[in-house]
């Protein structure tokens, strides 16, 4: 009762002019005008009336109000419509953006991966740059020009092998392959460069060659004594001794030529290696040798290494049966050269792919956290069967390589625009639907492109690589244009191998200030004071300013990192071919010459072609900018151009090209919403 009549007497001194606020009893207010009906109210104020009884169409609301009274109010339905308009309109909204959310995600062809958006540069450590005078490069060198690389828009690092390992075949005979070769550094060293380059936003990938260990491997020396599980870890067989020589088990030979078994005194069997005698062969089928790989292959991703590129991969498993292999020419008595058999034992053998597929399974669980996708390349150089070469891909369900290197430009014999085309065409054709390409025009063991093909068409084999669909692979170098060495330079055995790994030409200082060394590993070529890359900064019209600009167009442009292609024309000058996109109004038409000096028509084709075309970029930079007819385009010898126009009707629409045009990766742009999408 007594907390009721305090409630009565609260709202009686409300309507009387004063306040209870909660805090201070009785507190006075200033008087304020009333009308007529609370005036009536206040008259019968002192008569005992229920809250919820009050009828508050006759009371306004005022300042100081009781909660009594307030919560009184809040009960009475307000603007009920309208909030549920507001209320529904919200609810609509928040579901039209659900909906098309969900619709872009489904619509949106897949992202590029950082393997996919920029080209990547191999590097042969022991060339690139000695950073402490011993005449051989290594891995801090590599550190301290990670700028050069960035300035090549170029985001991706290969290096080559640096395990240790002894000199026979440039390191690839490995003794450890978890250590660090001291000619190139210490694994604190390798830790330092793997921790720049990903401060710098780069991606680093490493050659590994598990098909065979040099002879001073542990693995080697404990099968060789046959210790534990060590003992069938390579590939050993009875020889048959005939005199003072050995008898192999069979015909089979080493890529070098001879026989590809080599007697062993201590365990006195033969052991079989597909390249030097003091590079033995793993055993793969042991379970226990393909364990060994995959831990090492755990090893350096925990390091933190973005990808491997798997040498040798063909080789990887042979015949169990030790049948001869048959000879291309039967009559021929003495066999020893590689090529004088056909190896259907040993090379690509039934088996081989499961193998590579474990290893992208291995991969693949350091490739669930997000941006750490695990890249996977393997080189197989089945040039006489590219059906073959294109099972690295893997089948539709089941992943292996992201794509198996590809070597065809660098096999051409000769040059020209016909030939050029035959191995694109060749590629895209049949690369599996999905699947993306990869081009490359130079390695360590291949001629240079500048010594291969001349100098003249430095540039427009750059211009190729970098306006083709897929990922470009510059060897360094090739940015400069730099050429293999003289052999009459080169003293050492295997002198083929070693001349397109010459110390990489940074300026016309001492040694091209590769080392400051008195003597580099390998004699720097003779043109570094006019070729290098301090003076191509300088020069406008140099294949490093070129390649710049190509690399940076093909980084921004839809058109060359999404587009399709679609083949224009081929002779023994020219390869024409367009990039387009569903979704902007114009193309690219790119002119590459492969001759002499010639022109093409190209209103000739009579596909819609407009009169003229700017150019977008040349190879030959006095060009640039220019406007040319296109009935009559004309390019220099070893010229490459990129026009811009635009198309009444894109090729890949049009019936005529229906097998003339692909695509790596579809999509559409839409300039309204500033999007692709894949449902065009």
């Amino acid at each position: 009762m007594a907390k009721e009549e305090s409630k009565k007497d609260s709202l009686r001194m409300n309507m009387k002019g004063c306040t209870n606020n909660g805090f201070v009893q009785n507190e006075p207010v200033i008087e304020r005008e009333i009308d007529s009906n609370q005036a009536d109210l206040l008259k019968t104020s002192n008569v005992d009336i229920p809250f919820q009884e009050l009828d508050l169409t006759t009371i306004k609301p005022y300042a100081g109000m009781p909660k009594e009274v307030l919560l009184l109010y809040s009960s009475q339905a307000r603007y009920r419509v309208t909030r549920e308009i507001l209320f529904w309109l919200i609810i609509a909204s928040v579901l039209v953006l659900i909906s098309a959310t969900i619709a872009i995600i489904i619509l949106s062809p897949k992202c590029l991966d950082w393997w996919q958006i920029s080209p990547i540069y191999q590097i042969y450590p022991r060339s690139f740059k000695d950073s402490n005078q011993d005449g051989n490069g290594d891995l801090k060198g590599i550190e301290e020009k990670l700028d050069h690389i960035i300035n090549l828009n170029i985001k991706n690092v290969w290096i080559t092998s640096f395990y240790k390992s002894s000199i026979k075949d440039f390191r690839y005979a490995v003794e450890d392959f978890r250590e660090i070769d001291p000619i190139f550094g210490t694994m604190r060293e390798f830790e330092n460069l793997v921790a720049a380059i990903h401060d710098k936003g780069l991606k680093l990938i490493l050659d590994f060659i598990p098909n065979h260990t040099s002879d001073n491997h542990i693995w080697f020396q404990l099968s060789r004594n046959r210790t534990g599980k060590y003992t069938d870890y390579y590939i050993w067989h009875n020889c048959t001794r005939e005199g003072d020589s050995i008898k192999p088990p069979n015909n089979w030979l080493s890529i070098y030529g001879n026989s590809s078994w080599q007697y062993d005194d201590v365990r006195n069997q033969c052991y079989f290696h597909q390249f030097m005698k003091e590079q033995p062969d793993l055993n793969f089928r042991n379970p226990d040798v393909q364990e060994e790989i995959k831990e090492i292959i755990q090893f350096w991703l925990g390091k933190g290494v973005d990808g491997f590129s798997f040498d040798a991969v063909k080789f990887l498993l042979e015949a169990t049966h030790l049948r001869n292999e048959p000879q291309v020419d039967k009559n021929q008595i003495l066999v020893t050269n590689y090529s004088e058999l056909y190896h259907d034992y040993t090379t690509t053998q039934v088996g081989m792919h499961d193998i590579l597929r474990s290893f992208r399974q291995t991969m693949d669980r350091y490739s669930r956290e997000p941006g750490r996708y695990r890249f996977m390349g393997t080189e197989a150089r089945n040039q006489e069967d590219i059906e073959e070469t294109m099972m690295y891909y893997g089948e539709p369900f089941v992943q292996e390589a992201n794509f198996p290197l590809n070597f065809y430009l660098t096999e051409m014999n000769g040059l020209s625009g016909t030939k050029v085309f035959e191995v694109v065409e060749s590629w895209m054709k049949n690369m599996p639907e999905g699947k993306w390409p990869n081009w490359m025009i130079g390695g360590p063991d291949i001629v240079r492109s500048s010594s291969r093909c001349g100098k003249d068409y430095v540039n427009v084999m750059n211009m190729l690589i970098l306006t083709l669909p897929g990922t470009p692979i510059t060897y360094y170098g090739e940015e400069i244009g730099m050429e293999n060495l003289l052999r009459e330079d080169v003293n050492e055995s295997y002198d083929t191998i070693l001349l397109s790994k010459s110390p990489m030409q940074w300026d016309n200082s001492s040694n091209a200030g590769f080392s400051e060394s008195n003597q580099t590993w390998l004699p720097i070529n003779t043109d570094y004071e006019v070729l290098n890359v301090e003076v191509q900064k300088t020069q406008a019209t140099s294949p490093l300013k070129l390649y710049q600009e190509l690399s940076s167009l093909r980084l921004n442009e839809l058109l060359l990192s999404r587009g399709w292609l679609c083949y224009l024309w081929h002779d023994d000058n020219f390869v024409v071919y367009m990039r387009e996109l569903d979704g902007l109004d114009r193309v690219f038409t790119i002119v590459l010459n492969f001759g002499d000096t010639a022109k093409v028509n190209l209103q000739a084709l009579s596909i819609g072609f407009p009169e003229k075309a700017s150019i977008k970029l040349s190879t030959m930079s006095i060009n640039q900018g220019e406007t040319v007819t296109t009935n009559a385009v004309t390019a220099r010898k070893g010229e490459g151009l990129i026009l811009e126009h635009k198309m009444p009707k894109l090729l890949h629409h049009q019936e005529a090209f229906k097998d003339k045009c692909l695509v790596t990766s579809k999509a559409c742009y839409s300039s309204f919403l500033n999007i692709l999408y894949d449902a065009c």
